[in-house]
């Protein structure tokens, strides 16, 4: 991969993979981590390719992946690198995909919000968006204290995930899965309820 042959070892004699991870670990060299990174750039860019579908997109993630092992490989002990590599490529990738939906569902979010401007003028519509509201109400109370207080927060009041842990005390992991899974089931919900 041309577009990324910038990596150069420091090292002359050629290392194993868990010498070289090792080394990178102790001693933080991105070259070390480069030189290790690059026989498998291909096939991060396949695995990209397989799920973004887009080449700009997975150019871009070949590198956001490598800095991303810069930081989880100083921390994570990595027995076989390759597989290792191929499921944080998959999950980077499946993740970009969620992110891409959520804003494909903010844009429905968008076009409700224009449903309800025009309500305010046409009394078919006002009908429409009133029905929505009330399911929209009656779906929100059928969530967990835990989702619904988290999508309110994250939704009503823009709040970001830290913002949300810090006011409701919920752990800032949890938080993200809490938005998600009330996110879904509103949508189940809503789809029963018309």
């Amino acid at each position: 991969m041309r577009f990324l042959n910038v990596f150069k070892a420091n090292n002359t004699a050629p290392l194993s993979e868990a010498q070289q991870l090792a080394a990178y670990r102790r001693s933080g060299d991105v070259g070390a981590l480069g030189a290790l990174y690059q026989p498998y750039m291909e096939m991060v860019f396949a695995i990209c390719y397989k799920y973004l579908k887009e080449e700009d997109d997975c150019k871009d993630a070949v590198m956001q992946i490598f800095e991303k092992l810069v930081v989880e490989l100083r921390t994570h002990e990595v027995d076989n690198f390759k597989s290792w590599l191929h499921s944080v490529t998959r999950n980077f990738c499946l993740m970009q995909l969620r992110t891409q939906r959520s804003y494909a569902n903010v844009s429905a979010l968008d076009a409700d919000e224009e449903i309800l401007q025009l309500a305010a003028t046409e009394p078919e519509m006002h009908s429409l968006a009133e029905n929505r509201f009330n399911a929209l109400e009656h779906c929100m109370k059928t969530l967990t204290r835990e989702q619904r207080i988290s999508v309110e927060l994250f939704y009503l009041e823009e709040k970001c995930y830290k913002e949300i842990s810090e006011a409701t005390g919920f752990e800032a992991g949890k938080v993200k899965s809490y938005i998600q899974n009330g996110k879904r089931n509103l949508k189940i919900c809503m789809d029963k309820n018309g």
